[in-house]
């Protein structure tokens, strides 16, 4: 039954290897993909997914690939796309553990990749222009889209995001009165995937309390899988919030110091060189805790990092999404789309808007210009032209590479 979806394999595993950005440069890189090439889904759909995504801890961009392969194969195509997004990039950040001895640090952060940034700013703007034209209608909505661009500017928290999410919701339910389409066929619920989220959690504690007490020999291995396995259980707002949780457990917790804070922000300058979730810095932190038993050992910390990560927010999505399809179709949750989808479009606005003022001035703060032009040249191409996304991404790669 997956042949008739190889051809939709093939487009995920390309995706994979050329989304730059983050979550919200993904997204540019979706529509492009999954909207408007292959016509998966639809861009209300796609930003019904995000939203919801947004709601759940985890790495939400990777989540919402794994409902668009949900909606085609069901679970099973969900689950093989879910391995090709994220094996590229635990692939190449597990490498890099390897290889980080013969980088120059800086280098690595700083030289790697010119132009990718500036063109995932591109991606970004471009899918903002795109969903804004379906998302954003009426007054109420532009409203909630302007707030939810302001907040994301000026509050640095990532409890901003479920917030801005809610709020809108509630907005929305006071502006319209649309009626919801009759429920065609509501999912079946399958408790399965929760009990399993529980028991894998229970377990892992358990055995990582019974690895210090004993003693094993390879008791961190253990503890990797607990520590990774809670962060992706509880982390909202993406890689940026991840971080933190990473430098207090693995840098600054008194016993649990088995990182430098230079190796894991050497790690997280790198990931966003690289395409790909940024969760995937775990596959880096995995296997340098793990790199002083050996090169095996720290082959299992990248696979076992990785894996922890990414399997309760996977577990908690095939779990919830069948309730949330079930429950949109309720007069509360349908009107609340329209400011949810909204409040996201606001998101992603501000979120290139932080990205480009990240790269806008060198050191000697002038501006560069030349980042204005790569976005600006990036955006048209996709709004303007049918150049297929991934040949932009190895357009500015191989200008980069030529140029530096």
């Amino acid at each position: 039954m997956l042949l008739r979806h190889v051809p939709f394999i093939k487009s995920v595993f390309l995706y994979s290897f050329t989304a730059f950005g983050g979550p919200h440069g993904h997204m540019g890189m979706m529509v492009k993909t999954f909207v408007q090439k292959r016509k998966d889904v639809t861009e209300d759909e796609l930003l019904e997914y995000n939203a919801f995504c947004q709601m759940l801890p985890g790495p939400s961009s990777t989540q919402t690939v794994t409902l668009i392969a949900m909606k085609r194969g069901g679970i099973p195509l969900a689950i093989i796309t879910l391995l090709l997004w994220v094996f590229p990039a635990a692939l190449i950040m597990g490498a890099l553990t390897f290889l980080l001895t013969y980088f120059d640090k800086t280098d690595a952060q700083t030289n790697l990749f010119s132009y990718v940034t500036p063109m995932s700013v591109g991606f970004i703007f471009f899918a903002a222009v795109r969903m804004m034209k379906s998302s954003v209608k009426f007054v109420a909505t532009a409203c909630i889209m302007v707030g939810s661009l302001i907040a994301t500017l000026f509050i640095n928290s990532p409890w901003v995001f479920p917030l801005l999410l809610v709020v809108g919701g509630t907005i929305s339910n006071f502006s319209n009165n649309r009626i919801p389409k009759p429920l065609e066929a509501p999912k079946k619920i399958n408790w399965f995937h929760l009990w399993l989220f529980v028991v894998i959690y229970l377990v892992a504690i358990i055995i990582s309390e019974l690895s210090a007490r004993q003693h094993w020999e390879q008791e961190r291995l253990a503890h990797l899988f607990e520590n990774f396995y809670r962060f992706g259980a509880i982390v909202f707002g993406g890689g940026q919030a991840l971080l933190p949780l990473m430098f207090s457990q693995f840098v600054r917790r008194p016993g649990s110091q088995i990182l430098s804070a230079e190796d894991l922000l050497t790690g997280f300058g790198i990931v966003h060189a690289v395409p790909g979730p940024v969760f995937s810095i775990c596959s880096f932190a995995g296997g340098l805790a793990m790199s002083e038993y050996g090169g095996i050992w720290q082959v299992l910390g990248c696979i076992v990092a990785t894996t922890a990560v990414f399997l309760p927010s996977t577990l908690l999505l095939f779990f919830l999404f069948p309730i949330y399809h079930n429950l949109k179709h309720h007069v509360i949750i349908f009107r609340a789309l329209e400011g949810i989808n909204a409040a996201i479009v606001g998101i992603i606005w501000a979120s290139g808007m932080i990205l480009f003022q990240s790269i806008a001035f060198d050191g000697a703060l002038d501006f560069e210009w030349s980042n204005l032009v790569v976005v600006i040249i990036t955006f048209c191409m996709l709004h303007f032209t049918k150049v297929p996304a991934p040949l932009i991404v190895v357009g500015w790669l191989l200008l980069g590479w030529s140029l530096h």
